[in-house]
C-alpha cells in the first residue's frame, strides 16, 4: 500500500514542546495544513485564540488557518496521511496512551531522539513492534539542529530517513525551506541510534566542563565519544554508512558544544556538584540523555561493545559514583 509523504500530505505533529513547535512552523511554511495533539490546556487555548505556544518558542506566530491544535488524538491522527511524533521519548508511551484509531495506514515518522524506558526500544522499534507497522511505513526527521534556531530562521541541515530513498526525499520536501538544507538515508538503525547515543556524550562533556576540564581534553573526550559511537553501530547492526556525515557526527558536535544542549546542562549541573536528582529537578525541559544511559546499557549486554564513556556516565547517574573520580578515571582510556 502507498501511503503518501511530500506537499499533498496532510500532517499530523503529537507533542507541543520546543522541537514538536519547531516542526509546526517548517510545515505550515510549506502551506502543510497541520493537525496538532497538544494535551495541555493554556497550550491549546493559546493556539488556537492566538497562534502560539506560551510555553515553547513563545515569539514563533502561527497562521491559526493552517494549524488544527486538539487535546482529541484519535481526531488529529484520523485526519491525517503522515504522523509526526515529537514528544519526549519518556512520554511517548503516554502521549499515545488513548489513540483506538489505527496507524496501519499511516506513514509514521520519528522527530524523537531517545529510547522508550522499559521496553529499552527505539521509537521505531517500538511503533514497528507495538503498531505492527512495516519498516517501510516508519522514517526519521534528525539534526544537527536545536528548535531554538530553526524557529529563528538560522540555516540548519536536516536529515530525512526512510527504507526507501525515494520516500526519505519526498519526506525531506515537507520540511525545506529557505534556510533549512536537507540530505537523505535508508540507516535508519544507525542515524537513531546515533542520535541517542550522542545525548549521553554530551552528558559526560557537560560533566567535564562541570569539573574544570578545558577545550583540549573536551575535543579528546568528543573524538572517543565519535569513536565509541561508530564502534557501537558497526558491532551491534553493520551496514555501509558514513559516521562523519551531519546526521551522526553534526548531531554529536552541536549537543556536546551548543549552549542550547539539554544534555549538556544536565551534565554540567552534576559536573558543578549537584545530586543527580536535584540537577534533574532544576532541569525545565526533558534531558534524553538520562533515559537513554540506562537503555543503552541495557542493550549492550547483548553485544558487548567497549564504551568506556558511556559507562562512566551510567555509574554517575544512577549509582551514585563520583563524576570527579570516574572522569579521572577515563582520562587513563582515551586516545
Amino acid at each position: 500500500m502507498e501511503h503518501p509523504i511530500g506537499h499533498e500530505a496532510r500532517c499530523a505533529v503529537i507533542g507541543y514542546g520546543s522541537w514538536a513547535t519547531a516542526i509546526v512552523r517548517l510545515l505550515t511554511e510549506n502551506n502543510l495544513r497541520t493537525g496538532w495533539y497538544v494535551r495541555n490546556p493554556e497550550v491549546l487555548e493559546s493556539l488556537r485564540t492566538e497562534g502560539r505556544n506560551p510555553r515553547y518558542l513563545s515569539d514563533v506566530e502561527f497562521d491559526t488557518t493552517r494549524i488544527a491544535p486538539s487535546d482529541n488524538l484519535d481526531e488529529v491522527v484520523a485526519a491525517a496521511d503522515v504522523v509526526i511524533l515529537a514528544t519526549p521519548s519518556a512520554y511517548l508511551k503516554d502521549f499515545l496512551a488513548p489513540l483506538t484509531v489505527p496507524l496501519r495506514d499511516k506513514f509514521v515518522v520519528s522527530a524523537i531522539k531517545g529510547i522508550v524506558p522499559g521496553d529499552y526500544q527505539t521509537v521505531v522499534e517500538y511503533i514497528h513492534d507495538h503498531y505492527g507497522l512495516s519498516y517501510r511505513q516508519i522514517g526519521i526527521v534528525t539534526g544537527p539542529s536545536h528548535a531554538e534556531e530553526v524557529s529563528r530562521g538560522k540555516l540548519s541541515y536536516l536529515t530525512a530517513v526512510c527504507a526507501d530513498e525515494e520516500n526519505a526525499r519526498r519526506l525531506g520536501a515537507m520540511f525545506a525551506t529557505s534556510y533549512i538544507r536537507l540530505s537523505y538515508s535508508t540507516d535508519l538503525y544507525g542515524i537513531e541510534y546515533a542520535a541517542i547515543l550522542k545525548n549521553i556524550y554530551a552528558l559526560a562533556v557537560g560533566i567535564a566542563v562541570g569539573l574544570g576540564y578545558g577545550d583540549n581534553f573536551l575535543a579528546v573526550l568528543i573524538s572517543n565519544s565519535a569513536m565509541e559511537m561508530d564502534r557501537f553501530l558497526e558491532e551491534s547492526y553493520p551496514a555501509p554508512r558514513n559516521t562523519h556525515a551531519s546526521a551522526y557526527l553534526g548531531d554529536l558536535l552541536v549537543t556536546c558544544y551548543s549552549v542550547y544542549s539539554r544534555n549538556r546542562r544536565l551534565g554540567l549541573l552534576i559536573g558543578h556538584g549537584c545530586t543527580v536528582k536535584s540537577a534533574l529537578n532544576e532541569m525545565t525541559m526533558v534531558a534524553e540523555g538520562y533515559f537513554a544511559s540506562e537503555c543503552i546499557r541495557h542493550i549492550n549486554t547483548r553485544h558487548g561493545v567497549e564504551m568506556p564513556i558511556a559507562e562512566m556516565v551510567h555509574e554517575v547517574l544512577y549509582n551514585g559514583a563520583s563524576p570527579r573520580r570516574l572522569m579521572q578515571e577515563l582520562t587513563s582510556k582515551l586516545i
